[in-house]
């Protein structure tokens, strides 16, 4: 049976009083990770057994997404180029000693926008997929049932547009103090010209930024379970963004200290998972660096080691990119978890609703007509 939302949103606290001088009952573990507040140890666990007993969806869904996304921005690069091709021989090769003239710079600045802001929303879309996968398999792992691909990719389709918004608008939100520096500081920039006050502006920026950057993380902590709400309780955008809120006050500086935790340990790995297809990609680029002052033209030979070192490097990157962003969703829908287990009886509220009686079957004679119709379809008949 697949949940909208998790039940018990405002339960009651975790469990009970421990046994008077005997040791505190073990935590009921019906999944990837044991029904009490939950350690450092325990979601960097949790995170990994996920991994482990999922892992074929979650690479189905990633490549499904980057078999999308990477088609969609070559076509929009390709359509841009060929738009504005005409312009690029008078603004990179401008006769001697002349400026390019407006009409030729202003086409490519607008089409090299326009294609800015479209590879933008495709690569919001493609991350917020997996970014709404994460939490999908997550509900499922934590309750110990079993997942299908077709059921996680199209709830992770369904809720990727909520999704985007939140963390367009959490980074929005997040990154204002930097836009408020760069805000007053370009027109200071532009009006001082040339001289010591452009310098001494130059200088003042890392500063300014220094000062920007704990307001900008502790925005960014506090909205950090934005997504995670979307996907587990079905809300908005703006609902999560107040919902995260609320679950982090009290608790910022632990979910702090386990993200950076999260993001280290998720970029470490990311790296060592290029490191493979790097050093392979580097082999097979030497037959063709070697051959390419001897000739003009490389030979075909040196033409494929070429391609396949870039595909190599690719593939590298793309995993280690996916796995960055996969594990640190991961790991913070692991803390969505941990906060209402903490705070608001989630444990309970699983356990109850894993106890509860299945409905029963149908019994009597097999109808001979068609197919019955609507919420009373023969078990089996549906995705679980």
């Amino acid at each position: 049976m697949t949940h909208n939302s998790w039940p018990g949103a405002h339960g009651g606290g975790w469990g009970g009083a421990p046994q008077w001088g005997g040791r505190p009952p073990e935590a009921p573990q019906p999944g990837v990770i044991p029904l009490r507040p939950l350690s450092l140890g325990d979601i960097i666990t949790g995170s990994f057994a996920t991994i482990r007993g999922h892992w074929k969806t979650l690479a189905g869904v990633a490549l499904a997404v980057q078999a999308v996304v990477l088609p969609v921005m070559a076509l929009v690069v390709g359509i841009a180029v060929v738009s504005v091709r005409s312009h690029f021989a008078p603004v990179f090769h401008p006769p001697f000693d002349e400026d390019p003239a407006p009409e030729h710079v202003v086409p490519l600045v607008v089409a090299a926008v326009v294609a800015f802001a479209l590879l933008m929303a495709v690569g919001v879309l493609g991350t917020a997929v997996i970014a709404a996968l994460c939490p999908a398999v997550l509900k499922e792992a934590v309750m110990g049932r079993p997942t299908t691909f077709r059921a996680l990719w199209r709830a992770s389709v369904r809720r990727a547009p909520a999704v985007a918004g939140a963390m367009f608008l959490s980074g929005l939100i997040a990154g204002s103090p930097v836009f408020a520096v760069l805000a007053v500081w370009l027109p200071l920039v532009f009006s001082a010209g040339h001289g010591e006050g452009s310098l001494a502006l130059l200088v003042l920026l890392p500063l300014l930024m220094l000062a920007a950057a704990p307001p900008a993380v502790w925005l960014g902590i506090r909205f950090g379970l934005a997504p995670a709400v979307v996907v587990m309780e079905g809300a908005g955008p703006v609902t999560a963004l107040r919902r995260s809120t609320g679950l982090v006050r009290g608790e910022w500086w632990r979910i702090f200290g386990y993200t950076v935790v999260f993001v280290m340990l998720a970029g470490a790995i990311a790296y060592a998972t290029q490191i493979p297809f790097n050093l392979v990609g580097s082999f097979a680029m030497m037959p063709a660096l070697e051959g390419l002052p001897e000739h003009g033209t490389l030979p075909a030979g040196a033409v494929a080691s070429l391609v396949l070192a870039f595909v190599l490097l690719f593939l590298g990157g793309a995993a280690g990119q996916v796995f960055q962003i996969g594990f640190s969703h991961l790991a913070s829908a692991m803390l969505y978890v941990d906060q209402r287990i903490r705070r608001e009886g989630l444990a309970e509220a699983i356990l109850t609703d894993l106890a509860a009686p299945a409905p029963p079957a149908p019994t009597g004679p097999a109808p001979t007509g068609p197919a019955p119709t609507g919420p009373g379809r023969p078990e089996g008949d549906g995705e679980s």
